[in-house]
C-alpha cells in the first residue's frame, strides 16, 4: 500500500505539471505586455529569502529541538520559449537544533520551470527537477539521531507566483519541496520564500 507521503508527492508533482502545461496554452496579451521578461533566449537572476521546514524526527531524550530556520536561494535561468525554461540555483536550508546537536543542509537545484499568465503582469509558476544536497548532522550519545555527513540527488518541485513591475523586474513568492539525503534516510525539506528576479 502506498504511503500518504507518496500520494501527496504525486499530487504536488501533478499540480506542477498541470500548471506548466496550462502555461503552454496561455500565450496571450500577457506575453506582449511583459515583453522581454519571458521572450525566448531571455535570461534572469533572482534572490529569495524565507523559512525552511525540516521534516525530521527529534530523537529521544529531553534535548532542545526545532525544525525551522531561515532559508536563502540564489538562481539563474533562461526561457527557451515564452512559457518554459531551465533554472539553476543554490539553496541554503539553514540549521536546526535536534538530538543534542545541529542539523544543516544545502543544495544545488536544476529545474524545468513554466508559467501561466493570469493577467498582463501576474503569473502563476511551477517547477519540477532535482536537487543535489549535502547535509551535516551532529548529535548527543543516546539521542537516537544518527550523526555524520551525507550527499545525494533527490526530486524537487514547487509552485509560486510572480508580479512583473516592468520588462526587467518581478517580485516572486514560492513554495518548494526538496528530497534531501541525510545519514540514515532521505527526507523532505520545504521552503516558503519571497524575492526579486531581474532579467538581463
Amino acid at each position: 500500500m502506498k504511503s500518504p507521503r507518496f500520494k501527496i508527492t504525486n499530487l504536488v508533482l501533478a499540480a506542477a505539471a498541470l500548471t506548466m502545461a496550462a502555461g503552454a496554452q496561455a500565450q496571450s496579451n500577457a506575453n506582449s505586455m511583459m515583453g522581454s521578461m519571458y521572450t525566448p533566449g531571455s535570461s534572469y537572476i533572482g534572490l529569495n529569502a524565507g523559512r525552511s521546514n525540516f521534516k525530521l524526527g527529534n530523537g529521544a531524550g529531553a534535548f532542545a529541538s526545532d525544525n525551522k530556520d531561515n532559508a536563502y536561494s540564489i538562481y539563474a535561468g533562461s526561457y527557451f520559449n515564452p512559457n518554459f525554461g531551465l533554472e539553476l540555483g543554490y539553496v541554503d536550508f539553514g540549521k536546526i537544533s535536534r538530538g543534542g546537536g545541529n542539523t544543516r543542509a544545502e543544495g544545488v537545484n536544476l529545474s524545468l520551470v513554466g508559467k501561466l499568465p493570469v493577467s498582463q503582469a501576474f503569473s502563476l509558476t511551477g517547477r519540477v527537477g532535482g536537487t543535489y544536497s549535502r547535509s551535516s548532522v551532529s548529535s548527543a550519545f543516546g539521542s537516537g539521531v544518527a550523526s555524520g555527513k551525507e550527499s545525494g540527488f533527490g526530486v524537487s518541485y514547487g509552485l509560486g507566483a510572480e508580479y512583473a513591475f516592468n520588462n526587467n523586474w518581478a517580485a516572486v513568492v514560492q513554495y518548494d519541496e526538496h528530497d534531501v539525503k541525510f545519514v540514515s534516510s532521505k527526507e523532505n525539506v520545504n521552503t516558503v520564500s519571497v524575492g526579486l528576479k531581474y532579467r538581463f
